[in-house]
């Protein structure tokens, strides 16, 4: 009887216990678009070496031109390259894409890197513009098939490709197992309801392979002209521990991106406030819990 009930209080005192928040994931952490407004103008390596002292995983490219040095720069910190964007045009008789990209598979080839397609060319989520977008998605997911190289849709806001449900229609149907969705928050911000963040999220999770985020206002205000849209990580009225345990609840394991276009001044200022409340957000999130 005694060794029953010291099982019992044992079991009672397991169930009872602080846990850590379930599978909690450890998310690399990148930076985009942090050269764009940088008042120094930092060359690539002193891009790298920036990141690298500050405590970021890596970074992400814009464009096609200056890969290979992009790469050499973040190697020689120990750092890894994320993504590179690309614009597709989906307009009937323009180019796709950027036919440097046929070069720069070759560069990527083992090193587990992104391209993210920004496709615009016709109205945002026009879905006359479906069957060029979807020949252009396949041309470039083969292309990118030998170096390993993902596809991510990157959804923009007044961009043809628009929304991220008109992301998901496009994996569908360009049906290559490379190709996946992203999830910007300041694009979605600028076009959607904060309430249909978790049904969205739900259903792009098996095709989730990269999120953005930054501080930022809400939706609302953002759309209606009151809010301020991409902030540092350490401001704006958004919830981003919600947007980050939702992410964890649906299975998202991936990278996740800090976006930093239009951000003024020197971006070791910003930069440096941003890593440190992702770590404050990263210990939050893997912070035990009373259930």
């Amino acid at each position: 009887m005694r060794g029953a009930l010291l099982a019992a209080g044992v079991a009672l005192a397991v169930l009872l216990a602080p846990r850590a928040q379930a599978d909690a994931p450890n998310h690399p952490f990148f930076a985009l678009c942090m050269d764009t407004h940088d008042s120094k103008h930092r060359t690539l390596e002193e891009q790298a070496q920036l990141l690298k002292e500050l405590g970021y995983d890596g970074a992400a490219h814009l464009w096609a031109d200056k890969v290979k040095e992009r790469l050499a720069t973040l190697d020689a910190a120990g750092l890894k390259l994320f993504q590179i964007y690309i614009q597709v045009n989906v307009a009937p008789g323009k180019e796709g894409f950027d036919p440097k990209l046929r070069d720069v598979f070759p560069l990527l080839k083992g090193r587990d890197v992104m391209v993210a397609l920004l496709m615009s060319g016709r109205p945002p989520s026009d879905m006359a513009g479906d069957d060029r977008a979807v020949a252009i998605i396949r041309e470039i997911a083969d292309l990118a098939q030998d170096s390993g190289t993902r596809i991510v849709l990157y959804p923009h806001s007044g961009d043809w490709l628009e929304r991220v449900e008109d992301a998901l229609r496009l994996v569908g149907k360009a049906d290559r197992k490379n190709v996946g969705v992203m999830f910007n928050l300041c694009h979605w911000l600028k076009v959607d309801k904060e309430e249909n963040l978790k049904p969205l999220l739900t259903a792009a999770a098996p095709h989730l392979f990269a999120v953005s985020i930054h501080g930022a206002d809400h939706a609302v205000d953002i759309q209606s002209g009151k809010g301020n849209w991409i902030q540092p990580l350490d401001s704006g009225a958004f919830d981003l521990y919600a947007l980050l345990k939702l992410l964890n609840e649906v299975g998202y394991r991936g990278p996740v991106g800090l976006q930093c276009y239009g951000i003024q001044g020197d971006a070791r200022d910003h930069l440096a406030r941003s890593i440190s409340a992702w770590k404050k957000l990263s210990e939050r999130l893997a912070a035990p819990v009373t259930p």
